[in-house]
């Protein structure tokens, strides 16, 4: 079974699990991938942890990944950007596959991207400051480019904190801002690197089809290939 890693938000956990059955090619139950949820909202905030140095979410997730070890689990996923900052910490002791939405969001970018140019990032303000996705495209030779400070105060985090509260109708609009803001500033395809981001996005499939890399997408697929791959041994 695949062991989730959620409740970062848990909404966005909904979601990803959503996007893993619709990816799954299936006619009966059984055909589905099996996993083991963990919506637990109850992690220390990974923003705070990040840039304030509030309490940090580490302690919780090893717990938590122990317990779906510990359960059965076969692989581990995490439908959360922001706490990939912990993931190498987490891979520490862990024998399980647990690919990184980090890695397999960027590696879904280059098909996008072939031709270069500038990727735009949809973010946490913590998930920018860490720099992951910037280190990992630079690794594919993709430049990035980031929301200015104004765009992320005034559009992006509202816009995430409405999809955590479930406003999803007012939290459209700003994400959208969000996107147009980094296209009109010569980004060839946006990232939506906040598992929120999708969801606020989704009144609008064929722009995001268009001009998005949906990262809670990119792991649901690569979920269903592992779960593809693990039953087969």
């Amino acid at each position: 079974m695949i062991g989730v890693i959620g409740g970062m938000g848990p909404l966005a956990t909904a979601d990803f699990v959503q996007k893993v059955i619709s990816a799954t090619s299936a006619e009966h139950d059984e055909q589905h991938v099996p996993m083991l949820i963990s919506n637990d909202p109850r992690i220390p905030r990974r923003p705070a942890a990040i840039l304030q140095g509030a309490q940090s979410p580490l302690p919780r997730l090893m717990e938590i990944r122990d317990n779906l070890i510990h359960a059965g689990a076969t692989a581990l996923v995490m439908p959360c950007n922001t706490a990939h900052y912990w993931h190498a910490d987490l891979m520490q002791g862990c024998r399980l596959p647990f690919p990184s939405i980090i890695e397999l969001t960027c590696d879904q970018v280059t098909t996008k991207a072939a031709d270069g140019g500038l990727v735009g990032l949809v973010a946490t303000e913590a998930t920018l400051a860490t720099g992951l996705f910037q280190t990992a495209l630079e690794r594919r030779g993709l430049s990035s480019l980031v929301p200015t400070d104004q765009i992320v105060r005034e559009f992006m985090l509202p816009s995430i904190a409405y999809v955590k509260s479930g406003q999803l109708a007012k939290a459209a609009p700003l994400m959208q801002a969000t996107v147009h803001h980094l296209l009109e500033n010569n980004a060839k395809t946006v990232i939506l690197a906040c598992t929120e981001a999708p969801i606020a996005m989704s009144g609008v499939p064929d722009f995001m089809d268009k001009h998005c890399v949906d990262s809670t997408d990119a792991l649901a697929r690569a979920t269903v290939d592992l779960w593809g791959q693990i039953k087969q041994l």
